[in-house]
């Protein structure tokens, strides 16, 4: 049974309407665009590092789609979510009507993409008409199911969060001091409020079954990434009945949002309204022929604390629909700084654009992918370990190509017969040329597990193995026969090609130069040439056909 029939069922027994037949989506595998998004950024202050971080590591997904080489077209979005009270209040606090704050801060955002080279190909806002059309369709459709309804809701609101919370997601902190008693969220630390309020509810609660089928199914196991964030969502489903959720709040408390179809006096909810961006951005609503347009979201990269939202919320509602649900979601940790959370209060947030100025952006890239790139733990921004990695990357990547293609190995080539690349595979270059042979497959496999910053340390293996080899060949000796070094130069080179072409979704500018040095032709720097001998073409003689040394940081 379809989990879209079960979700039905299950609404219609709660409710008891007509259960109507509802439309399988195993349908056929034709290939649709391979879809990828950020979470969308609340523009209620300038970006910071996490924010960087979210959009590199949903870049590095991205590019490689494309470098796969195949027909398939990769759509990406990123944007910001323009409304709720933080906004509104944030705007009163420079005394700004909230629609020129958001014009301000979400060029920021836009920016920030731009300046770190990210391909997206949709930068959504929330406060775009075309969204405003997609949250009063979906809030029609659910109302016209029966799925939406009036009540009186009482919970602690985070204005921080902008989200309620039930009893069981609260902590109660004494007095300190002159300090009062304070109730915070225990997933985020926000400071909450009790608020009553009537609003209009979701009904939530009759899709935790098929949730749970969802995510219990062994066949699903590895949807959400890393592990525990979907061993975390399975133990909500199972500890107890979900609530219904609250999807508006009164227009006289907030004012600055989306107005309830039919109901002046209310503003839709901002998670609920942020959540429908993602369908936004595919142009739903779609056309009468039902074709979706490149949905469902095929990989969602959200920082953990909104997985809550897009691993419950937004699959129920998409249920409701009778729509897909995404395929995978990687909830990534969060940078802190001194082992803090970045805070303006504290005067810690590490700014992006400095970084990127100051460092170059493929080292800060580097840093964030290589070292953020496992997901399971918070990571430090921090200065001495940025300097460390970027001397690591220029070390064995750039320092390498300034050696295997200095002068001195050109003069030791002279004489050396010009033999076929899988001629000079044997002998002490013989581990090296395994290695590489063997890393786009490895790299693909770590990709494909969602696994960034162990892909990297795959191609840092073979670019140490590479500087081991030259070290204890040493090409450049008097003593080294010509064909010996000329061996080693082509080996190495290969090494490059194909090492820059595996470094093309981390650090695409670096692997850009490395691989236009090399000649290697544009036509030729996608997945499939890495994975074949000699599978692009590399400038290989001496004299003026020689690879030129460059800098590539």
């Amino acid at each position: 049974m379809s989990l879209v029939r079960l979700a039905r069922i299950c609404t219609a027994r709660s409710r008891g309407i007509h259960s109507a037949r509802c439309r399988s989506f195993n349908t056929s595998q034709q290939e649709k665009p391979y879809y990828i998004t950020t979470p969308i950024f609340y523009p209620n202050a300038v970006p910071h590092i996490g924010h960087l971080y979210s959009l590199v590591i949903a870049d590095v997904f991205a590019r490689f789609q494309r470098l796969r080489g195949t027909e398939r077209p990769v759509h990406f979005l990123a944007g910001t979510d323009e409304h709720g009270l933080k906004i509104q209040k944030a705007a009163q606090a420079k005394d700004m009507r909230p629609g020129a704050f958001c014009d301000e801060l979400s060029e920021k955002f836009r920016l920030l993409a731009e300046s770190a080279g990210v391909s997206n190909t949709c930068f959504m806002r929330t406060t775009s008409r075309e969204h405003h059309e997609t949250v009063a369709e979906v809030w029609r459709r659910l109302d016209a199911k029966g799925l939406i309804y009036k009540g009186d809701y009482s919970g602690w609101y985070s204005i921080t969060d902008e989200c309620f919370y039930t009893d069981s997601q609260v902590t109660q902190l004494p007095s300190q001091g002159a300090s009062p008693p304070t109730t915070i969220s225990t997933e985020t630390g926000s400071i909450v409020e009790w608020q009553n309020e009537q609003n209009y509810m979701f009904r939530l609660s009759s899709f935790q079954k098929p949730l749970l089928t969802h995510y219990g199914s062994p066949a699903n196991a590895g949807i959400i990434h890393p592990p525990q964030h979907h061993a975390h969502i399975v133990q909500i489903l199972q500890s107890g009945p979900l609530a219904d959720l609250s999807i508006s709040r009164p227009r006289s408390r907030l004012g600055w949002g989306v107005q309830v179809p039919g109901d002046p006096e209310q503003t839709v909810y901002v998670w609920f309204d942020a959540l429908l961006v993602y369908l936004t951005g595919r142009g739903f609503p779609w056309s009468a022929n039902g074709r979706q347009e490149g949905w469902p979201a095929d990989l969602q990269v959200i920082g953990k604390d909104i997985l809550r939202f897009h691993a419950l919320y937004l699959p129920a509602i998409l249920l409701a629909l009778e729509l897909p649900l995404q395929k995978r979601l990687l909830a990534h940790a969060h940078w802190t700084v001194e082992q803090k959370k970045m805070s303006k209060s504290l005067g810690n947030v590490a700014d992006p654009f400095e970084a990127i100025r100051e460092h170059g952006l493929d080292v800060v890239r580097y840093y964030l992918a290589r070292v953020g790139g496992r997901f399971r733990d918070d990571v430090d921004w921090s200065q001495e370990q940025l300097g460390k990695h970027d001397k690591e990357i220029q070390s064995l990547l750039g320092n390498f190509f300034m050696r295997i293609t200095s002068a001195t190995i050109q003069k030791r080539m002279v004489g050396a017969p010009r033999l076929a690349l899988d001629v000079l595979v044997g002998g002490e270059n013989a581990a090296l040329v395994q290695a590489q042979r063997d890393l786009p497959g490895k790299v693909e496999e770590c990709l494909g597990n969602l696994e960034v910053g162990e892909a990297i340390e795959r191609i840092v293996d073979v670019l140490r193995l590479a500087n081991k080899t030259i070290t204890d060949i040493a090409p450049w000796h008097p003593s080294t026969p010509p064909e010996v070094t000329y061996a080693s130069y082509r080996v190495s080179l290969e090494t490059m090609r194909v090492a820059g072409i595996c470094l093309q979704p981390f650090v695409p500018g670096v692997a850009g130069r490395l691989l236009d040095a090399l000649g290697v032709p544009a036509g030729e720097r996608t997945w499939r040439h890495a994975g074949e001998l000699g599978g692009g073409r590399v400038e290989d003689g001496t004299g003026s056909g020689a690879v030129k040394g460059v800098r590539l940081f």
